[in-house]
């Protein structure tokens, strides 16, 4: 019998927000290969004789990507079910479409189930709709940066409506003075850090003092970026301040 490969997304953090099908894919998996930020409760849901292969890596690892990549297709030729367990959604900046290509080309099946992304979850379990009549009709998500680690360029960024920032925390500087040609020094922003975990602490400030905040509240990795006026809605929907 062939091997197969699942992408499946787990979700943004709490484990609890991994989808059904998700869950019930990863209890038949055989081999599991998993991210850096994957929470130990999703994994005690995986079979008592499946591998486990922790394949984390930092912003910048192009090397180790493609390392992961082949370890996906060496287990996969050789029969197993495969699950490629990500953060959040393997499509949404989780280059799951480089690793499902690159299975498909060496002729193995590969099925993507979808996960929650940060870019929703986190605003969510902040408080903040990322779209509402009264303030934004449209939403971005964007990376802060590209290829090469390189800060994403103004032609990116919206002039209106909401503007989701996945990676952006270890740029902050940068980043800011490229929002600040786009959009208001005015603008509410929420910095959510460790977004839907016990853990997670948000900051509401504006554009113009964004690196102050980020700085002085020595903010880490993984953080979502939330710039416009939806985040005003954080005083009237969040209940546990």
């Amino acid at each position: 019998m062939g091997g197969i490969v699942y992408l499946v997304g787990a979700g943004p953090g709490d484990p609890e927000l991994i989808t059904v099908k998700g869950l019930s894919t990863l209890r038949k998996a055989e081999v599991v290969i998993y991210d850096r930020l994957i929470d130990k409760k999703i994994l005690s849901n995986v079979r008592g004789d499946a591998l486990l292969i922790y394949a984390g890596k930092n912003i910048g690892e192009a090397e180790k990507q493609e390392t992961i990549t082949s370890l996906i297709i060496k287990h996969a030729k050789e029969g197993k079910i495969v699950v490629r367990l990500k953060g959040g959604d393997p499509y949404v900046f989780g280059r799951g479409e480089e690793e499902c290509e690159r299975v498909i080309n060496e002729g193995i099946p590969c099925e993507v189930i979808p996960g929650v992304t940060s870019a929703i979850a986190g605003p969510t379990y902040a408080g903040i709709p990322i779209t509402g009549r009264q303030y934004s009709p449209a939403v971005s998500i964007i990376s802060a940066t590209r290829k090469g680690d390189e800060v994403i360029e103004p032609d990116y960024i919206p002039s209106k409506g909401t503007l989701v920032i996945l990676m952006g925390i270890h740029k902050f500087t940068q980043l800011r003075g490229v929002l600040l040609k786009v959009r208001s020094a005015n603008e509410p922003v929420a910095v959510i850090e460790n977004a839907t975990l016990e853990s997670q602490r948000v900051f509401i400030c504006s554009l113009n003092d964004m690196d102050k905040v980020i700085s002085q509240n020595n903010v880490k990795s993984p953080a979502v970026i939330v710039v416009g006026d939806v985040v005003k809605m954080r005083d009237k929907l969040w209940k546990l301040s």
